[in-house]
This record gives C-alpha cells, structure tokens and sequence, in this order.
C-alpha cells in the first residue's frame, strides 16, 4: 500500500475511536479529562486526512515539496489543496482549531473542570473550553473531511494495484 493510502485507513479508524470515546465513554464516566483524548483522537485523523491527500497530489507532482511538520502541511494544504479541490473552509477551521486547543493543552499551567466542561487556562488567563457539543461538532466536521479526503485519494485507485 502506497503511504497515502495507509494515512487514509489510519484517519478512519482514529476517528472510530473519537466517536466511541464521545458517544459509549464520556456518556458513561461524565469526566471531563476524557473530552482532551477526544479532541487528540478527532485532531489525529484530521490530520491523517489531510496528510493522506497531500502525499497523493505530491505522488502526482501537483503541488511542492513540504516539510514534515504540522504548519508546513497545514499552509500546503490550505493553500494549494482547498481551493483546487473545493474542500469547504469549515474543515480547515476545525483543524486549526482542534491544533490551537491542544497546543493550549500542552502548554497550560493551569486545567480544571467546570460544569462539565474542561477548562484550559494559559499562563495569563487566556481561557479555552472544550465541551461535548463542541466537540461532536467537530467530530462531525472531521467526518465529512476524511470522507471527502478517500474520495479525493481513491480517483486513481486502480494505478496502485
């Protein structure tokens, strides 16, 4: 299998996880800390997604070379890809998004719950939240995006066989 085509199956079965960890997990414990694994899971096939598409147009020379980090991908993809494939901005804001939370996440001094929701707190108060709705949302966002991203890699399918 080509590495675009492994990214794609990876994106699919990481945002299984996600939604069992929204849906069957969280519904059940209630806790809070488990909504940061969720977004990890939902930021991880997103990423998968878009990286699968990348490595395809790169195997086809469509767009340059880029680097092997998340905002050397991100620009490429924004860039290059969404407005040739007419990828919906909507999906580059939720993976801007979910990266800006989980960097928040990273870095966050201070973290707490409240009233079912997981506050992350930088080191002068910036506050960033992340709730189930929020993050369903986003599940869904994703969901549409790596469905778009196996069409968009599977056109030439038949070459790689």
């Amino acid at each position: 299998m080509e590495k675009f085509q492994v990214l794609r199956e990876n994106a699919k079965k990481t945002v299984r996880m996600a939604d069992h960890i929204l849906t069957v997990t969280y519904p059940l414990l209630k806790d809070p800390k488990i909504l940061v694994s969720a977004a990890k899971n939902i930021f991880s096939a997103a990423e998968q997604a878009m990286t699968s598409v990348l490595e395809h147009e790169r195997l086809f020379k469509r767009i340059p070379s880029y680097q092997d980090n998340f905002e050397s991908k991100f620009r490429v993809f924004k860039e290059k890809i969404v407005p040739r494939h007419n990828i919906s901005p909507g999906h580059v804001k939720t993976i801007r998004e979910l990266k800006d939370i989980l960097s928040a996440h990273k870095e966050s001094p201070v973290e707490f719950t409240r009233k079912e929701k997981y506050v992350i707190c930088s080191d002068d108060y910036d506050m960033k939240t992340l709730s189930e709705k929020q993050l369903k949302n986003h599940l869904k966002n994703t969901k549409i995006f790596i469905e778009q991203a196996s069409l968009l890699t599977t056109k030439n399918e038949r070459i790689f066989r």
